[in-house]
């Protein structure tokens, strides 16, 4: 990092200058450290105005140099992503500092890629997230080791990272091969080591979001151990949430076990302190609605002064949300929460690429109607766009 050159630069500046302001001022006392420079330096002969000046000069040079580098080297560091000019980051900073407060809630996927927009535009983001997870990796490390599930947040996390993608890369490693390891993702090891050495899972969240030197906050919803039950239509009842998803079938109503749990404070304080609150897009049972089922959080949201905004989903999901339209997926909400709290629904209009389009209807997943009349009927304002991304799948666009 050549550090240790612009300091010796810096000081050799200062010691010139100290030496010609001696010599310039004719000072009777001066500094102690010039004193041995002036005897070498300043001798009677060399006592002219243009020396004096010339070493001024040099001292002013070098501290200037040495300030510049030494600075350029220390932020190297920590530059986040591309390099850019120090000036750029300052300004970007604090116009990120003076952006709106936004808070995300929801889970999966469709969280992260709102927030990899959202960062763009401010730093007073807060992502609430789902910790109701069941499968996979956070479903093995919840059983292995009572912690509430990583994968959400992790997801969140690297989402709104500002650090090298490397750090990104290595915090969504999955281990592969025949091991115990095998499926683990580095992140949620990483956060699950960590909440064993904080002694304290939101902890661990805190101390995992400084070291990806994150824009915002990520909040878990609860801090309960909690975990989800649906009542199928056809009379089923699932608990988990990775069953529910496995075993297919449509929803009648989605319950949290045990019912009752209380919302994480922090959560509750940041969404009485946002200007926007934005619900979803993910999993309209599975990531989205747990958040609302927790005991305090609609009601927050209902009082918040903040403009509330639903972000619907671009495609169904295969018999957990089969031909529900946008409105279907509000109502749903409305349903579970017994509360009508939504001021605006952002809906995608763009079409889907053929080729990709008949890959979704293959896994019976389609475009969800966008059924304005219905809509306006619930009182709500439409925002259309373009929000389809459609590189290998077909998701929000996050920029």
């Amino acid at each position: 990092m050549l550090v240790k050159r612009w300091i010796i630069l810096l000081l050799v500046g200062i010691i010139f200058l100290g030496a010609g302001l001696g010599g310039l001022l004719r000072l009777p006392r001066p500094p102690q450290f010039v004193k041995g420079f002036e005897r070498i330096f300043l001798s009677e002969a060399l006592v002219t105005r243009p020396v004096v000046m010339l070493i001024l000069f040099t001292g002013v040079i070098c501290i200037a140099l040495g300030l510049q580098r030494l600075l350029k080297s220390i932020y190297s560091l920590f530059a986040p992503r591309e390099k850019r000019d120090l000036v750029d980051v300052v300004y970007e900073k604090r116009q990120l500092r003076r952006g709106p407060r936004i808070v995300g809630i929801g889970g999966g996927h469709g969280l992260s890629s709102l927030l990899k927009g959202i960062k763009e535009y401010t730093s007073n983001l807060t992502a609430i997230v789902t910790m109701a997870d069941s499968g996979g990796s956070s479903g093995r490390l919840r059983r292995d080791l009572g912690m509430p599930p990583p994968g959400d947040i992790r997801n969140c996390l690297v989402a709104l990272a500002d650090t090298e993608p490397l750090m990104e890369d290595l915090f969504q490693y999955r281990f592969k091969g025949p091991s115990e390891l095998k499926g683990h993702s580095f992140g949620n090891l990483f956060i699950a080591a960590m909440s064993e050495v904080t002694k304290n899972f939101a902890s661990a969240v805190r101390a995992s979001s400084k070291i990806l030197a994150i824009r915002g906050r990520v909040i878990p919803s609860t801090l309960s151990d909690v975990s989800l039950q649906a009542k199928m239509k056809d009379g089923r009842v699932v608990k988990g949430g990775a069953k529910i998803t496995e075993e297919g079938g449509k929803i009648e109503e989605i319950s949290l076990l045990p019912s009752g749990v209380d919302s994480n404070p922090e959560a509750l304080k940041a969404i009485k302190e946002a200007e926007i609150i934005i619900i979803g897009p993910g999993s309209l049972y599975t990531s989205v609605m747990p958040n609302l089922l927790i005991r305090g959080m609609v009601e927050t949201i209902e009082n918040s002064k903040a403009i509330k905004i639903y972000v619907c989903n671009i495609m169904t999901q295969a018999e957990e949300t089969d031909d529900y339209s946008a409105s279907d997926h509000i109502r749903a909400i409305y349903k579970h929460t017994g509360r009508k709290f939504l001021d605006y629904v952002l809906v995608n209009t763009s079409k889907a690429p053929l080729e990709l389009a008949k890959k979704y209807e293959e896994e019976k997943a389609f475009q969800v109607e966008v059924d304005e009349k219905k809509i306006k009927e619930l009182k709500l304002k439409i925002v259309k766009a373009n929000l389809m991304s459609t590189k290998d799948y077909l998701r929000h666009e996050p920029g």
